[in-house]
């Protein structure tokens, strides 16, 4: 799709319009409906949300709005305009950034540049890997750019091996307040390669450890030097990690190893590791070149070389149903730079798209610190999240994107054949879990929803060694889950009645 059809979606549609503009999508209430009776029924045909609330034992807050797509009306609310961090769901409104601004057949390029004229196979000088923002990048297309740069007849390089990730603007990492050897969390730039994420494995034998860490996917399993691991006698802490400067320097504690294992880290070094993968491909063709370097300025040259990304309907598909923060930061960057011009900052981009949200989904209240909802210090609002999703842009392009989310009866199995289908988007931080998207009914009624839960206190408590694993997060976050299933259950059967 095109920037120009996404955006007629968007403006289309006299009675989707009407939606947004009407008071009712602009004001949902603010308290809950009491529950109906079935005629001939002599018992209530569901407990009010508060007493399911109450029922599911959650500290913190707890918000959600619900709207009537069918009718035009909203169903019920409760704290619709309380502000509260949106976790992963700020996903979703970074699809609707990119399907707006980028368009969902918008592809990225990564390029190989010859600086330099070829003379009987040999260039003399540089040769350039250049980086177009594809978040989607694996080691398995640097074999097949490598193969590509054979094909001309290439056969030696008389100058460097330069690497450029200028598109977006570079970040360490996403949020500074995660551990530094989460994988989600990795660094940011124009040039991202399997999720800028190096594979760390281990085994123990004879009392040593034996240790890699390489560039796997599904065919190659190169490994890097730009990322070192040493393995050291203490309890902990379990990770550190050190910026030497041309390498990503690690250490694990020897007690939390055990026999053997693996994991992958984040890459804060993207456009070195990118090449050191990209010249290991090069020589298995016979090209041999020198350690990569890192340009700030794009050279001139012929393009030789190139690979183009999966549209990008498909890519925030996948993002949406596995929440890679990496996706989402790269193509709302690129959002961005296509809106404004490159942003300096990931804050700044993200501020541009908070700005978009307001002036074309009206969301008031939504203040984002980046594109995945990583950091928790975003906000927003379930009114906001339900006026995103009754717009004509989330009804028809992202609405098609979003996974499905099972029905669950009282011990969490699935229920089969349940009346309600929903699709929609999860979050999940430290204390905070989120869901927001639609929901139909047999019947052919529509809902679109959204509900936040957070216990802020408790999260901010946390130190930082308890962050990756807090006692009681994984109870909270069940007990979080079950009142969403409770809350949709619910409105299933308001409508019904």
């Amino acid at each position: 799709m095109t920037r120009a059809v996404s955006r007629r979606l968007f403006l289309t549609g006299a009675a989707a319009t009407a939606l947004l503009a009407s008071p009712a999508i602009a004001v949902p209430p603010e308290s809950s409906l009491r529950p109906q009776t079935r005629p001939g029924s002599a018992q209530p045909l569901a407990q009010t949300a508060d007493q399911i609330i109450a029922d599911a034992n959650l500290s913190g807050e707890v918000s959600f709005s619900v709207f009537d797509l069918t009718t035009g009306r909203p169903l019920e609310a409760k704290g619709p305009t309380q502000a509260m961090p949106p976790a992963s769901v700020a996903k979703a409104l970074t699809s609707l950034y990119a399907l707006d601004i980028l368009g969902a057949d918008h592809h990225f390029e990564t390029r190989v540049l010859a600086s330099g004229e070829i003379t009987n196979g040999t260039l003399n000088g540089d040769l350039v890997l250049v980086g177009g923002g594809d978040p989607t990048l694996q080691t398995d297309d640097m074999a097949e750019l490598a193969a590509q740069v054979k094909a001309t007849g290439l056969t030696n390089v008389t100058g460097r091996l330069l690497v450029w990730g200028g598109a977006l603007p570079f970040a360490p990492v996403i949020d500074t307040l995660q551990p530094d050897h989460v994988g989600y969390n990795p660094a940011i730039s124009g040039l991202a390669l399997n999720f800028n994420r190096v594979h760390f494995e281990w085994k123990r034998s004879g009392g040593q450890w034996g240790v890699t860490m390489d560039a796997r996917s599904e065919r190659y399993r190169p490994e890097v030097a730009m990322a070192r691991m040493r393995v050291v006698s203490r309890d902990v802490p379990v990770y550190t990690y050190a910026d030497a400067g041309a390498r990503d320097d690690w250490t694990v504690a020897s007690t939390a190893l055990g026999n053997g294992g693996s994991r992958w880290l984040p890459v804060r070094k993207p456009e070195l590791y990118a090449g050191e993968v990209f010249q290991t491909m090069l020589r298995s063709h016979g090209i041999k070149l020198p350690m990569p370097e890192v340009t700030n300025i794009l050279p001139p040259g012929k393009v030789i070389s190139r690979r183009q990304s999966q549209p990008l309907s498909d890519i925030l598909r996948d993002m949406l149903k596995y929440s890679t923060n990496i996706t989402a930061e790269m193509v709302g960057m690129a959002a961005s730079a296509r809106k404004l011009g490159r942003p300096e900052t990931l804050v700044n981009s993200a501020a541009a798209m908070s700005d978009w949200a307001r002036d074309v989904l009206d969301l008031k209240a939504t203040q984002m610190v980046d594109h995945s909802g990583l950091g928790d210090a975003s906000r927003t609002t379930t009114g906001d999240l339900v006026r995103a999703m009754s717009s004509p842009l989330g009804r028809n392009a992202l609405r098609p994107l979003l996974k499905p989310i099972p029905m669950r009866d009282d011990e969490y199995r699935t229920i089969s054949a349940h009346p309600l289908t929903v699709v929609a988007k999860t979050g999940t931080l430290n204390f905070v879990s989120t869901l927001s998207g639609y929901a139909s009914m047999e019947d052919g009624t529509d809902l679109a929803f959204a509900i936040l839960t957070a216990d802020m206190p408790r999260r901010d408590a946390l130190t930082e060694a308890e962050r990756e694993r807090p006692d009681g997060g994984r109870a909270w976050n069940r007990r979080s889950k079950m009142l969403q299933q409770a809350l949709l259950q619910r409105w299933g059967l308001l409508h019904a009645s």
